[in-house]
């Protein structure tokens, strides 16, 4: 189980806190004026005090606000009126909308006011954190030398680290705003910055670096140190060489995918190079990880809902053995029933106590495919419009929430039986649907909540309950997918493997397939490449779902301008038989799709536009084009 880190257990000096404004306060302020003298580094214990504070650095986009807009692909679409959420800018492309200038509700979690320090997740913003873990980080291994009470393991402990986390707010900010300045020594304050902004490729190349000796310098698991004993039991979330290899495979990928590699070399295609370093990195964490050397494991599907969330279950952190990397746990239960709690939850299960509704969208819905492996659309899927629950993705069940399911089991109140709100009554002027405080699309999230948490059956806002929610930035069914997409863009085969791995790309997609029971790959995708790949861009639809995950992967695949991939749609249709012993038997008729909205997204969108404050400091640090 995945319990949280006891930060600032090591009785360390934190002493660097800064006031986090823009670029350039990060880059130029002189450390000597937050940290003196040798105290903080001279010993381990001290050390690792000065470090925890960049656990504290990183955001939690799925809980940074009251609602939280996180899901910026295709996959969702917000209540009518709502203007100040991020996914809203997204849709109009108005992607200036992630800097806090163009934020009057702070609801975004890439800017704004940021502590270092806190455990307020609100203050947890990427851009100004970023900048300022990456200065830490640099000030940290230019002071390794004073690191004199200490024994090799704990040195490297605190060096990997260290590299670890360079390279990870590196790769945040790149994957966003392409190619930047890569930052690894501490600026003087007083020379002028001209550091320039380099190709995706190049920080690739540096980042690498620094996550090549984290993942080298780390243990698999801080219990197995000496060091780590006064934590035992509680290091899951310390950085670990599974973590480092997992950012150095992702890495890898990502500079060998179609976006970075058209940034940095003009070519819209996959670059094998990059892809073949990536299926590497990954091969080594899949080794550790099948030969039991990790306590790493896909959860069995029956237990899916432990990777999201736990409920009475006195706040424990939510990931079982299948996550990798999380944010820390800022507070003991994330705030969870006052965020997302309530955000997937519609007025007749919520009684009003919401404002802002996130319904999934039916054009995303649909890459849900059959139970026996099969896209919809396929001609041999089996897919009936008449009866469209039947025979589904088992996916489909734990994550979406369909017409006629009971969604409220206390059929006692009479609330519930004035208004028959015990179903969910998603077909076309069913009382779930409307454009505010009710689903848009005919379907409602069920992946992140349980459906007993709702205004009838066991509440929202309960503390004894505490519905703790965690949204993973990695975990393990994501590495297998990875490997299987670098492998076969490396090797040109989804049959081919990884050195030194037995493992082909194939293999790695049916084994996320098998774990949710959900078909192999037929052989009509699996026998050429094109094929394969749309398989596998539906696979991480599936499997990575709300999760956060699909709009940078549209960007990096060059499909967010895309038709299909720039419509939002509802689902229509007539509930003509319901049957309440088993829903997915429902009989419907007049299936039809409908568009909501249509992106207007160019050439321009495939990168977010920087602080127009910090592009005129330096020439170097230039704008991104369009912009």
């Amino acid at each position: 189980m995945r319990k949280h880190i006891r930060t600032l257990l090591y009785a360390g000096l934190l002493s660097t806190s800064l006031g986090l404004v823009s670029c350039e306060d990060y880059l130029e302020k002189s450390y000597e004026s937050t940290v003196s003298g040798e105290d903080a580094y001279r010993s381990f214990r001290n050390f690792q005090g000065f470090v925890e504070e960049l656990y504290y650095c990183i955001p939690n986009p799925s809980t940074c606000y009251w609602q939280s807009s996180f899901n910026w692909g295709e996959d969702e679409i917000i209540s009518f009126g709502i203007d100040y959420l991020m996914g809203y800018k997204i849709d109009l492309g108005d992607f200036w909308g992630w800097q806090s200038g163009y934020d009057g509700w702070g609801a975004g979690w890439m800017d704004g006011n940021a502590n270092s320090t806190n455990t307020d997740r609100y203050s947890k913003k990427l851009w100004p954190l970023a900048w300022y873990g990456i200065r830490k980080a640099n000030m940290g291994l230019e002071n390794l030398d004073k690191l004199v009470d200490a024994t090799e393991e704990e040195r490297n402990l605190i060096a990997g680290q260290l590299y670890f986390f360079r390279g990870w707010f590196h790769f945040m900010l790149m994957q966003y705003f392409g190619g930047m300045p890569y930052i690894d020594t501490v600026l003087s304050s007083s020379e002028p910055l001209r550091n320039p902004r380099l190709s995706y490729q190049e920080c690739a190349d540096k980042a690498g670096d620094d996550f090549r000796q984290a993942a080298d310098l780390l243990p698999l698991d801080w219990d197995d140190t000496g060091a780590g004993m006064e934590t035992y039991g509680n290091n899951q979330q310390r950085i670990n060489k599974v973590m480092a290899l997992s950012y150095l495979g992702k890495n890898y990928l990502w500079a060998g995918s179609p976006l970075m590699n058209y940034e940095s070399q003009g070519s819209r295609t996959y670059n094998a190079d990059y892809c073949k370093k990536a299926a590497e990195a990954f091969a080594e964490l899949l080794e550790l990880v099948e030969s039991g050397q990790t306590n790493y494991a896909l959860v069995n599907f029956e237990n899916w809902t432990d990777i999201f969330y736990s409920f009475k279950q006195n706040g424990l952190n939510p990931g079982s053995t299948e996550a990798i990397f999380q944010t820390p746990m800022y507070d003991w239960w994330m705030g969870s029933a006052w965020c997302l709690g309530t955000q997937y939850k519609e007025t007749q299960m919520a009684n009003e106590d919401m404002n802002v509704m996130f319904s999934p969208t039916a054009n995303y819905v649909n890459y849900y495919g059959m139970a026996n492996g099969l896209p919809l659309d396929d001609p041999d899927s089996g897919f009936n419009p008449e009866y469209p629950w039947r025979d589904r993705d088992p996916r489909f069940y734990t994550d979406i929430i369909y017409d006629g399911l009971q969604t409220i089991q206390n059929i006692s109140s009479e609330a519930v039986r004035e208004k028959q709100i015990q179903y969910a009554n998603l077909y076309t002027g069913g009382n779930y649907r409307g454009d505010v405080k009710e689903s848009r699309t005919g379907y409602l999230l069920r992946k992140l909540s349980p459906l007993s948490v709702n205004a009838f059956d066991e509440g929202f806002r309960d503390y004894g309950d505490m519905l703790t929610i965690q949204v993973s930035w990695v975990r393990l069914s994501d590495i297998y997918l990875m490997y299987a997409e670098s492998v076969a863009n490396g090797y040109n085969s989804p049959t081919a493997s990884a050195p030194g791995c037995s493992m082909t790309a194939l293999d790695a997609f049916n084994r996320i397939r098998q774990r949710a029971g959900a078909g192999e790959m037929a052989s009509k995708y699996s026998s050429t490449l094109d094929g394969f790949m749309s398989e596998l861009r539906r696979e991480r639809a599936v499997e990575l779902s709300y999760e956060g995950h699909r709009f940078n992967d549209l960007r990096r695949w060059l499909l967010l301008t895309e038709y299909p991939y720039t419509i939002k749609t509802s689902q229509e249709f007539d509930r003509v038989e319901l049957n309440t012993e088993d829903p997915t038997q429902s009989r419907v008729a007049n299936w039809r799709e409908e568009v909501i909205l249509t992106r207007n997204l160019g050439e321009r969108h495939y990168w977010l536009p920087l602080k127009n404050s910090d592009v005129n400091i330096y020439p170097e640090f230039y704008q991104n084009p369009g912009w």
